[in-house]
C-alpha cells in the first residue's frame, strides 16, 4: 500500500526550506502531496494559482510529488487523497506550540490521520516566507533562500527590476 503524506501550507512564497522538507519526506513516504491552502484570514502576496504554479516549477524534477490547492478541512482533504499523515515543519519551540495545537485538533477530528513533524534543516532554520517577503520588498537578495523564478516573481510583485537592484533608501 502506498504511503502518502500531505504537506499543507500557504507557501507564500515557497522557499528552499519547504523544498528541503519535501525532499526529506520523500525518503520516508512514497508520495508527497503539497496542498496549497486558501486561507481567508491571510492576505497572500501571490494568488493561489500563482503559488501552485511556482511550487510546481520548483519541484518539476521530483517524482511522486503532487501540488494542488485545497479549501476544506485538512483531515477531510488528507482522507480524500488517501494520505495516512500530515507533514509539518518545525524551526523553533514556538513553532512546536502552535503546531501541537493543530495536530491535537486534527487527531480529534480524525484519528486515522497522523501528524509527522520534521525539523527544518540547519541551513534553512531562519527562513520563513514572511522574512523572505520583507527582504524582497526592499530589494534584498534572496539568493539561496528561494528558487530563482520565485525571486523574480517577487521582485515583479514589488515593482523592482526583475534581475536585481533595490529601491534604495
Amino acid at each position: 500500500m502506498e504511503k502518502i503524506i500531505v504537506y499543507p501550507g500557504t507557501f507564500d512564497p515557497v522557499t528552499y526550506g519547504h523544498i528541503d522538507l519535501i525532499k526529506r519526506a520523500l525518503r520516508i513516504f512514497d508520495k508527497v502531496i503539497v496542498a496549497v491552502g486558501r486561507n481567508p484570514s491571510k492576505a497572500p502576496l501571490f494568488s493561489t494559482d500563482e503559488r501552485v504554479d511556482m511550487i510546481k516549477q520548483s519541484l518539476n524534477s521530483f517524482q511522486n510529488v503532487e501540488v494542488e490547492a485545497f479549501d476544506c478541512l485538512l483531515v477531510d482533504y488528507a482522507k480524500k487523497k488517501g494520505a495516512c499523515a500530515i507533514l509539518r515543519g518545525l524551526r523553533a519551540v514556538s513553532d512546536f506550540e502552535f503546531e501541537l495545537q493543530r495536530a491535537i485538533m486534527n487527531r480529534k477530528l480524525d484519528r486515522s490521520i497522523e501528524t509527522v513533524f520534521l525539523m527544518t534543516g540547519f541551513r534553512w532554520i531562519y527562513i520563513s516566507s514572511t522574512i523572505v517577503k520583507e527582504a524582497a520588498q526592499f530589494g534584498g537578495s534572496l539568493d539561496g533562500l528561494v528558487p530563482p523564478h520565485v525571486e523574480k516573481a517577487m521582485r515583479v510583485k514589488f515593482g523592482l527590476p526583475p534581475d536585481g537592484g533595490t529601491n534604495g533608501c
